[in-house]
């Protein structure tokens, strides 16, 4: 029959690379364990609403207006909804074009993408151009159509901090890049060392891969900078609706209208998602209807993330062999697992990169799925996982303890008479 097209040994070989820790492989196996009836938490990846986190009332009330506009032309409307939500609602259709349900320009709706300006102004203190503001579908889509022109081949380097989210290794493996990681440093709770970045640029300029500066003129005069927001994490958390922008400081006007062109294949970017980034980015103000319970709601989620964060915290550092900072400005813990020699073998014997091999014990022994910290990067002989702080307050001390048990029966097994002086 010969080889075909979407034969495995035919596929674009950057797509064999790729790999994604956060769906990887101790997500793949939680599913299979909780389609056999074990209770799982997922704690792999930063979704809060699937954790139980509740949505923020207003924007859901005008979202919903918007998409179902005759309750608008119902004489009771006024019953169900407060007069902020309908009026917001009118605010966004009179946006569109049609409604919900029609394409927008490629870089989203332009009375959007000026709330966003807006927004930065009042946020960063310069002015911002709407016109260099896109609409995305989560910062994720943004990343990947930036790193997309961006990447010529294998001799592009993307310095990126370590430990980094995954999105950007496989990203930058699946467009022919090369990712140089520069280190953080964890004792310094995860700061930059500016000698370790000078490192990884030298090092890769050994190896022939482009930096910033080697492109010359006008690129090395000017920074150029492009940055990214969500409406999925923190007191939002609204994943699933996935909401996102990007701005260009400082992009020549042709590599903006190319970026454009790009963004012109799929059209446009969802439109209710939209909605959510104008309602982020231009929110209540003392006075409105709904302003106090808005705050309540998003007060609330916030100082719960505080608590959780501290629980997670003050649990991870009274286990044996683990030390963790305390999460800051993230919804993740990233704890260091220092695994006895014994625990390292095991895992070789295994077929097992060693954090792999503990999240999977912890996996089958507690329900409670993370993910590995050679995901994200970490030093040679250097262990962690990463877990999201999101699981319900009131549930949080259980799986802890949980956590606690499990692991300090694992260093109990594995240890033997290994040294006490590493810890």
């Amino acid at each position: 029959m010969g080889i075909k097209a979407l034969d495995h040994e035919s596929l674009n070989e950057n797509v064999k690379k790729v790999q994604y820790a956060v769906r990887g492989e101790l997500y793949l196996r939680a599913s299979e364990l909780q389609k056999e009836g074990k209770k799982i938490i997922f704690t792999n990846v930063g979704n809060p609403h699937a954790l139980g986190q509740k949505p923020l009332t207003f924007p859901r009330q005008v979202v919903a207006l918007c998409q179902a506009p005759f309750l608008l032309d119902d004489p009771n409307v006024g019953l169900l909804f407060p007069a902020d939500a309908i009026a917001r609602a009118k605010h966004y259709l009179s946006l569109t074009s049609g409604g919900l349900g029609a394409y927008s320009d490629s870089r989203g709706l332009p009375g959007i993408r000026k709330e966003v300006a807006e927004f930065i102004e009042r946020r960063d203190g310069y002015p911002s151009d709407p016109e260099l503001i896109f609409l995305t579908d989560g910062a994720s889509k943004g990343v990947m159509q930036i790193l997309n022109c961006i990447i010529r081949g294998e001799g592009d380097g993307v310095l990126v901090p370590v430990p980094q989210y995954p999105l950007y290794s496989a990203t930058i493996s699946l467009f022919g890049g090369s990712l140089v990681p520069y280190y953080l440093e964890e004792t310094a709770n995860w700061g930059l060392d500016v000698n370790d970045l000078r490192q990884a640029v030298a090092q890769a300029r050994f190896k022939g891969i482009t930096v910033l500066m080697d492109m010359g003129p006008p690129i090395s005069k000017e920074v150029q900078l492009v940055s990214f927001h969500t409406v999925s994490k923190g007191y939002w958390g609204e994943c699933g609706q996935r909401g996102g922008y990007f701005e260009m400081t400082n992009i020549p006007p042709q590599t903006v209208d190319e970026i454009y062109k790009i963004s012109s294949i799929s059209l446009s970017p969802n439109v209710p998602a939209q909605i959510f980034m104008g309602l982020m980015v231009n929110p209540l103000k003392p006075g409105d209807i709904s302003y106090e319970q808005y705050v309540r709601e998003s007060k609330g989620i916030l100082d719960s993330l505080r608590r959780r964060a501290w629980i997670m915290t003050d649990g991870f550092n009274s286990c044996k062999n683990v030390v963790c900072n305390f999460t800051e400005g993230a919804m993740y813990s990233f704890p260091q697992i220092r695994l006895p020699p014994k625990a390292v073998e095991a895992a070789k014997k295994a077929g097992k990169v060693p954090d792999v091999f503990y999240c999977l014990k912890l996996l089958e022994a507690t329900g409670i799925s993370t993910v590995p910290g050679s995901g994200f990067g970490q030093k040679e002989g250097v262990f962690h996982l990463r877990t999201t702080i999101l699981p319900a307050e009131e549930d949080m001390p259980e799986i802890m303890s949980s956590f606690k048990k499990f692991n300090d029966e694992f260093m109990e097994q594995y240890e033997d008479n290994w040294s006490h002086s590493r810890m």
